[in-house]
């Protein structure tokens, strides 16, 4: 009987492992590489930006999911946009790939970088094996500063033709050009070295027209933006290029498109941009990223969001559920972007459906911890914030240091996320030291612990974003990280976020929304009354909905219920009119929305 005891609790424990997450939560779970770009500077930190999915069919398989982000020396490849694996290619450029441009037409891989000079084409068969072949040598030099820098290549399916867009400036347009298959994609309108007519521009930035495009934080400095990051979509014969803006160190950074009938244009702003757009909660910012297709045939948007604390550019990477609306209008759907949501298993019909409905249920609740590193910025309370920019360490890296949550009663958990910070770290490469282990442990009365996830279990992988789904719904009131191993001298956190459900009532609808467009139409001033803590259900915090008709808010700003119940928006295209709603939500659910208001 004993025997048969340990069989089947092994075979639970085995079952356990294996089993696979339905859920995932930004930013992305993925094992972003030490970065280079400081490295005389002596900064060490994990980073990730510019990201680019690609969906790689071959050989009548399933397509499976390749992710190429900028300067990570190799690239991810995962089967289910969840459980991502780094893989090592057996040839690389001669600099790290910074912005790389993919695509995926008939069972190849193609693979080119960011650059002012002559650079080749790469491709590949097998990317799930690190297997690269040069498809052609170098592309011809491009006039000083043009580029090709954040390229993005296209291939039309319709005409068998290849084109290439590109640009990273706050001076010049993004620029496209078509490509010579014959010529091994070479630039189709050069002459040997004259590459006069070999590109065009497409378009420029216009922050005079488009409040979004204004540079800063909430659009607020005068500093000329930059356009960058192109992508190009063809979508029921409309070919819709897309971009980067104002600037990736903010939390505007989003995402916008012009649309057109040929893939060089002529193009039309998209009155409704920016289509991917997140200023508010953890993750904020969806810029410089692409848009796929997965296998059940859903869009999705990917981006890159800010971190900003050892470096202007220290960023990570999110990905949000896109589509095509009745009228062809392209959107991303970042409404609680960084909360959990559902791998899809089919096409979904509803943009909000993929959305768990676990709440954020750690938001400014208090921290205890077993040890804190004497500087005055650094404090256990930081950790519920919400602020990836601030932090807490404990001057050491041992075992059984962690941090405990007090979530003030019983609340059903559901999953947690871990988000690290490189505190002095001393750590300059991804090497087999590279590994995150910890324990999740859960109480009711603080006194007895139980073991709800336990990433030793696990093969050593690192996480500098470590989201962690529970197996089953567990009540509790305590949640404690438990700390085994991270690379580096120090154990720092500036995120640990707990997500389910409270056991109460979501707070009621806000009321009194009201919109007033000021004399500059790039902005709007956006006032409500706050749900009143004596409903029972008091708010912890809303979401400001709007779009260009009643039935299109698909922008969404989110606000914490200890902020000023007011908005400056800075994000309005002139001459464009709007449409608003707000709703409130709390650690047991949302709110139903609010009556539409509307301004011109």
């Amino acid at each position: 009987m004993r025997f048969l005891t340990l069989f089947l609790l092994l075979t639970s424990l085995a079952l356990r492992a294996q089993t696979p997450k339905r859920t995932y939560c930004n930013p992305m779970d993925i094992s972003y590489r030490y970065n280079f770009e400081q490295l005389n500077e002596r900064i060490s930190y994990r980073s990730g930006a510019d990201p680019v999915i690609i969906n790689h069919k071959a050989g009548g398989r399933p397509g499976e999911y390749y992710l190429f982000v900028t300067i990570q020396g190799g690239w991810w490849h995962s089967k289910d946009l969840s459980n991502w694996n780094f893989v090592v290619p057996d040839k690389w450029p001669m600099e790290d790939m910074c912005a790389p441009a993919a695509l995926s037409v008939r069972d190849t891989l193609y693979l080119f970088q960011s650059t002012f000079e002559q650079r080749p084409i790469f491709i590949s068969t097998e990317p799930e094996k690190g297997k690269l072949k040069f498809y052609n040598r170098w592309l011809p030099r491009l006039p000083k500063d043009i580029g090709p820098w954040d390229p993005a290549l296209f291939h039309d399916p319709d005409t068998d033709k290849w084109y290439m867009y590109w640009g990273s400036s706050n001076v010049y347009p993004i620029f496209g050009a078509e490509l010579d298959k014959k010529r091994n994609l070479t630039y189709a309108g050069a002459n040997g070295t004259d590459v006069s007519n070999a590109y065009k521009a497409m378009f420029w930035l216009d922050p005079y027209q488009h409040g979004w495009e204004r540079f800063g934080p909430n659009h607020a400095d005068w500093i000329k933006p930059f356009t960058e990051g192109a992508w190009m979509t063809k979508h029921n014969g409309k070919y819709y290029l897309q971009y980067g803006a104002p600037g990736t160190e903010y939390n505007v950074y989003a995402n916008g498109t012009y649309v057109g009938k040929d893939p060089l244009g002529p193009f039309e702003y998209a009155p409704y941009n920016p289509f991917a757009y997140k200023p508010g909660g953890f993750a904020t910012g969806c810029g410089h990223g692409n848009t796929f297709q997965d296998n059940f045939g859903n869009y999705w948007n990917t981006g890159t969001t800010w971190i900003g604390l050892n470096w202007g550019m220290e960023r990570r990477i999110v990905m949000h559920p896109a589509g095509f609306d009745k009228d062809d209008q392209l959107y991303a759907n970042t409404r609680f972007g960084d909360f959990p949501h559902y791998l899809p298993t089919k096409k979904w019909q509803n943009k909000d459906e993929l959305f768990t409905g676990w709440m954020l249920l750690s938001y400014r609740k208090p921290v205890t911890a077993t040890s804190t590193v004497k500087v005055d910025t650094v404090s256990a309370a930081r950790v519920t914030d919400e602020n990836p920019r601030t932090f807490w360490a404990t001057g050491n890296n041992k075992p059984g240091e962690g941090l405990t949550i007090d979530l003030g009663s019983d609340h059903d958990i559901r999953a947690v996320q871990v988000n690290y910070i490189d505190y002095k770290n001393t750590v300059f490469e991804s090497d087999s030291t590279v590994y995150t282990q910890f324990r999740i442990l859960t109480s009711r009365d603080g006194k007895k612990w139980d073991v709800a996830a336990d990433l030793t279990k696990e093969p050593k992988k690192d996480h500098a974003c470590a989201y962690v789904e529970l197996d089953r719904p567990t009540r509790a009131r305590y949640v404690r990280y438990d700390h085994v191993y991270v690379a580096g001298p120090n154990l720092a956190i500036n995120e640990f976020r707990v997500f389910g459900n409270g056991l109460g009532k979501a707070p009621p609808t806000p009321t009194g929304l009201t919109v007033v467009r000021q004399k500059d139409g790039r902005n709007a001033d956006i006032s409500w009354q706050k749900v009143p803590g004596r409903s029972g259900a008091p708010a912890v915090g809303y979401n400001i909905l709007w779009g260009i008709a009643p039935d299109k808010l698909y922008q969404s700003y989110q606000i914490w219920d200890d902020q000023p119940g007011k908005l400056e928006l800075r994000a309005l295209n002139v001459g464009v009119p709007y449409y608003f709603a707000i709703e409130a939500f709390n650690e047991n659910g949302v709110s139903a929305v609010s009556p539409v208001v509307s301004i011109k």
